[in-house]
Protein backbone atom coordinates (compact mmCIF):
# COMPACT_ATOMS: atom_id res chain seq x y z
CA UNK A 1 0.00 0.00 0.00
CA UNK A 2 1.24 3.24 -0.99
CA UNK A 3 0.67 6.85 0.49
CA UNK A 4 -1.73 7.13 -1.78
CA UNK A 5 -3.98 5.05 0.04
CA UNK A 6 -3.81 6.96 3.15
CA UNK A 7 -4.17 10.00 2.21
CA UNK A 8 -7.52 8.64 0.72
CA UNK A 9 -8.25 7.21 4.26
CA UNK A 10 -7.52 10.23 6.22
CA UNK A 11 -9.94 12.62 4.05
CA UNK A 12 -12.49 9.75 4.10
CA UNK A 13 -11.66 9.27 8.12
CA UNK A 14 -12.25 13.30 8.72
CA UNK A 15 -15.07 13.74 6.22
CA UNK A 16 -16.84 10.53 8.12
CA UNK A 17 -15.62 12.17 11.76
CA UNK A 18 -17.10 15.19 11.25
CA UNK A 19 -20.55 14.32 10.15
CA UNK A 20 -20.79 11.57 13.18
CA UNK A 21 -20.06 14.08 15.62
CA UNK A 22 -22.47 16.53 13.77
CA UNK A 23 -26.18 13.78 13.82
CA UNK A 24 -24.69 12.38 17.35
CA UNK A 25 -24.50 15.97 19.15
CA UNK A 26 -27.91 17.00 17.18
CA UNK A 27 -29.33 13.76 18.40
CA UNK A 28 -28.35 14.49 22.13
CA UNK A 29 -29.30 18.25 21.98
CA UNK A 30 -32.99 17.02 20.43
CA UNK A 31 -33.38 14.26 23.31
CA UNK A 32 -32.31 16.65 26.20
CA UNK A 33 -34.92 19.04 24.95
CA UNK A 34 -37.23 16.63 24.44
CA UNK A 35 -36.81 15.04 28.54
CA UNK A 36 -37.38 19.01 29.08
CA UNK A 37 -40.50 18.67 27.83
CA UNK A 38 -40.11 20.88 24.64
CA UNK A 39 -42.31 20.88 21.96
CA UNK A 40 -41.43 19.09 18.80
CA UNK A 41 -42.59 20.81 15.96
CA UNK A 42 -39.72 23.08 17.07
CA UNK A 43 -37.21 20.72 15.15
CA UNK A 44 -39.01 20.89 11.99
CA UNK A 45 -37.85 23.16 9.41
CA UNK A 46 -39.83 26.14 8.66
CA UNK A 47 -39.01 27.18 5.11
CA UNK A 48 -40.70 30.57 4.35
CA UNK A 49 -40.71 32.01 0.57
CA UNK A 50 -36.74 31.57 0.59
CA UNK A 51 -35.48 30.69 -2.84
CA UNK A 52 -34.97 27.09 -3.87
CA UNK A 53 -31.73 25.61 -3.30
CA UNK A 54 -30.60 24.87 -6.86
CA UNK A 55 -31.20 28.23 -7.67
CA UNK A 56 -29.16 29.49 -5.25
CA UNK A 57 -26.26 26.63 -5.98
CA UNK A 58 -26.25 27.25 -9.69
CA UNK A 59 -25.74 31.26 -8.79
CA UNK A 60 -22.69 30.91 -6.53
CA UNK A 61 -21.78 28.09 -9.57
CA UNK A 62 -21.98 30.67 -12.40
CA UNK A 63 -20.36 33.62 -10.25
CA UNK A 64 -17.34 31.19 -9.36
CA UNK A 65 -16.72 30.14 -12.72
CA UNK A 66 -16.66 33.55 -14.16
CA UNK A 67 -14.48 34.71 -11.38
CA UNK A 68 -12.24 31.92 -12.67
CA UNK A 69 -12.76 32.73 -16.26
CA UNK A 70 -11.65 36.22 -15.56
CA UNK A 71 -9.04 35.30 -13.54
CA UNK A 72 -7.19 33.36 -16.22
CA UNK A 73 -7.94 36.31 -18.69
CA UNK A 74 -6.48 38.18 -16.35
CA UNK A 75 -3.20 36.76 -15.71
CA UNK A 76 -2.69 36.36 -19.37
CA UNK A 77 -2.99 40.04 -20.14
CA UNK A 78 -0.60 40.57 -17.09
CA UNK A 79 1.56 38.15 -18.33
CA UNK A 80 1.54 39.65 -21.79
CA UNK A 81 1.62 43.64 -20.72
CA UNK A 82 4.31 43.07 -18.04
CA UNK A 83 6.16 40.67 -19.64
CA UNK A 84 6.15 38.76 -16.20
CA UNK A 85 7.13 34.93 -16.07
CA UNK A 86 6.19 34.18 -13.10
CA UNK A 87 4.64 30.57 -12.28
CA UNK A 88 2.84 32.11 -9.05
CA UNK A 89 0.71 34.39 -10.87
CA UNK A 90 -1.57 32.20 -12.91
CA UNK A 91 -2.77 30.70 -9.42
CA UNK A 92 -2.39 33.73 -7.28
CA UNK A 93 -4.79 35.74 -10.22
CA UNK A 94 -7.55 32.82 -10.58
CA UNK A 95 -7.65 32.27 -6.79
CA UNK A 96 -8.04 36.02 -6.37
CA UNK A 97 -10.68 36.68 -8.94
CA UNK A 98 -12.48 33.13 -7.94
CA UNK A 99 -12.66 34.17 -4.21
CA UNK A 100 -14.29 37.86 -4.96
CA UNK A 101 -16.61 35.86 -7.46
CA UNK A 102 -17.71 33.89 -4.30
CA UNK A 103 -18.25 36.93 -2.05
CA UNK A 104 -20.27 38.17 -4.80
CA UNK A 105 -22.14 35.30 -5.28
CA UNK A 106 -22.97 35.52 -1.27
CA UNK A 107 -24.20 38.95 -1.65
CA UNK A 108 -26.44 37.88 -4.94
CA UNK A 109 -27.78 34.84 -2.66
CA UNK A 110 -28.19 37.23 0.43
CA UNK A 111 -30.88 39.32 -1.81
CA UNK A 112 -32.17 36.52 -3.92
CA UNK A 113 -33.21 34.98 -0.42
CA UNK A 114 -34.62 38.64 0.70
CA UNK A 115 -36.41 38.93 -2.10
Amino acid sequence: MGPEVFIVMTIFGAVFGVFYLFFSTRNKERLALIEKGADASIFMSKRQKNAPMWRMFILNLAVLLMGIGAGILLAIIIQTIFNVTSEALFPGIIFLTAGTGLLIGFKMTKNLENN
